[in-house]
Formats: C-alpha cells, sequence, structure tokens
C-alpha cells in the first residue's frame, strides 16, 4: 500500500537520524537500508534525500567525511553528532506521544463501533 507523502514528509528527519545513530552511511546506503527496513513502504529518491541531509549538517545534527580506498571510489558519509542525538531523543519522545495519541483516537472509533454494533 502507497502511503501519502504529507504522511512520510514529518517523519524524514526521524527516520534519517534512526538510520545514523546505528552507525555512519553514505546516502544510497540509507536510501536502500530505509526502503528494506519499511519493507518498501519508504522509498526515498535522491533528490529528497540530499536536501535533509545537508539541512540536518548545517544545522549541527550529522557531520559528512570522506572515505574510501586509495585509488577507488570515494564516498561521502554522514554521521550524527551529539546535537543530533539530542534532537533524535526528543523526536522519539515526540513520535511516542503522536502516534499514542492517533492510535488512541483510531482505537477508540473501532471499540465504540464494536460495541455499538453488538448492543442493537
Amino acid at each position: 500500500m502507497k502511503v501519502n507523502k504529507e504522511l512520510l514528509k514529518g517523519s524524514t528527519v526521524i527516520l534519517v537520524l534512526s538510520m545514523l545513530d546505528r552507525e555512519p552511511m553514505y546516502g544510497y546506503q540509507m536510501i536502500k537500508e530505509i526502503e528494506k527496513e519499511s519493507s518498501g513502504v519508504f522509498m526515498f529518491k535522491e533528490g529528497t534525500l540530499y536536501p535533509i541531509l545537508h539541512s540536518l549538517e548545517a544545522g549541527g545534527m550529522i557531520e559528512s567525511y570522506w572515505w574510501g580506498n586509495e585509488g577507488s571510489r570515494q564516498r561521502k558519509y554522514y554521521k550524527i553528532t551529539e546535537k543530533g542525538n539530542s534532537c533524535l531523543k526528543e523526536k522519539r519522545q515526540e513520535w511516542e506521544t503522536f502516534s499514542s495519541a492517533v492510535d488512541k483516537v483510531l482505537n477508540k472509533e473501532a471499540f465504540v463501533w464494536g460495541q455499538l454494533m453488538t448492543q442493537e
């Protein structure tokens, strides 16, 4: 099932920071990991990911560095900073609050509807 891009828009920063909290990664690696771990629900394009990375880097949330064997292709890796870890912690708490509230509303509706159906 495809997810509305507007739903994804508010979740991109927490997804990227979560990936980098595990290990430093290069852009294409992040795209593939997010796609794999979400079972294909989240499919970032480079045009979506790199502006997020640049914004996070400008805000001091992540740092970048070039790495690769001499004579082979160098890749730009990104790693999370202390400031990024603090932001990720806040974003996770915010996500817990948000998702819990959405679940309560959705499950309450289903529960109440189920009760109404059994009472009739």
